[in-house]
């Protein structure tokens, strides 16, 4: 990225740094937020932070919303932020509908692709603004702060501060291989991320007047989960066990790399019992999301 002169070359380097912050953020990243890796919950958050950074993301609004707020009660509305990514996607039954809906299996890859810019540069400050309103700015919460701002820092010095000022390459050459970084970036992360709970077989459910759930803890987290290639080595190496998500929900403390294993003996005690199996191969994975796409984008029936 530092010292090519050529514009190809520029956005290709640009590329392969994108793509290997999203992948060390599934492998490791995630695991770093669960504290699976190191015994340590200390050294897990080091590690969760400095991975985050190299997606300019901001570590601790994340690291809660998933581990507290997600994982406790998926496609479930009131309890999963996940739902609420944007209006232009609708991805549950009880979402509001609008007339744009109908089109969204074919625009929603162009919307995917635009997400982590709108992640780093909107969507943190927002959920920052959110925090400073209600904690406000005292010695007591003065780390978080400083946090926030010195990941930020870190992540454009190195993605633009340093290329600006030492890479051979033109100024919009640069800005124009930092855009392409973050489609790819994007596009990737949102059709790993999105197979695992919104494809065509998945369930969605309700609560009651009180904020009960329909359904048990175990039922919620199974039917809720699609599955690709989950006993594939090769697949969990890719994906960092993002593809063996109904163990991640049911073991969310146990490391990635158990899951191959887990995943069959999970599968064997699903199909004595009878339980449906939510799963695909990577592929048929983002087919059946794009079909639920086109089911949530149908015209509601008026009763």
């Amino acid at each position: 990225m530092l010292s090519v002169s050529s514009s190809g070359l520029l956005a290709f380097y640009y590329l392969g740094f994108g793509l290997s912050g999203i992948l060390l953020a599934l492998n490791f990243a995630h695991d770093f937020a669960h504290n699976t890796i190191f015994k340590q919950r200390k050294l897990n958050s080091i590690g969760f932070w400095c991975l985050f950074t190299l997606v300019g993301a901001h570590a601790e609004a994340w690291r809660k919303r998933h581990t507290e707020e997600h994982h406790y009660a998926p496609n479930v509305v009131g309890y999963d932020p996940d739902l609420n990514i944007t209006k232009l996607i609708r991805l549950q039954p009880q979402a509001p509908y609008f007339y744009c809906h109908r089109y969204q299996h074919f625009y929603a890859l162009f919307a995917y692709s635009t997400y982590s810019l709108f992640w780093i540069f909107v969507k943190d400050g927002l959920l920052y603004a959110q925090e400073c309103r209600q904690e406000g700015f005292g010695l007591h919460n003065l780390s978080f702060h400083g946090r926030f701002w010195l990941q930020k820092g870190l992540y454009f010095f190195v993605s633009l501060g340093l290329p600006f000022c030492y890479a051979k390459s033109e100024a919009s050459s640069l800005l124009i291989a930092f855009v392409l970084m973050h489609l790819l970036q994007s596009a990737f992360l949102l059709l790993t991320f999105l197979i695992t709970h919104h494809v065509a077989t998945t369930s969605y459910y309700s609560t009651d007047n009180e904020g009960h759930i329909n359904c048990s803890w175990l039922k919620n987290q199974i039917l809720c989960s699609n599955d690709f290639h989950a006993e594939s080595y090769w697949a969990n190496f890719i994906f960092g066990g993002f593809n063996s998500h109904i163990a991640h929900h049911l073991f969310p403390n146990v490391p990635n790399y158990s899951y191959p294993r887990l995943s069959s003996h999970i599968y064997s005690f699903m199909k004595i019992r009878g339980i449906r199996i939510n799963q695909n191969s990577y592929l048929g994975s983002i087919k059946a999301h794009f079909k639920h796409l086109k089911n949530m984008g149908a015209l509601p029936l008026k009763l």
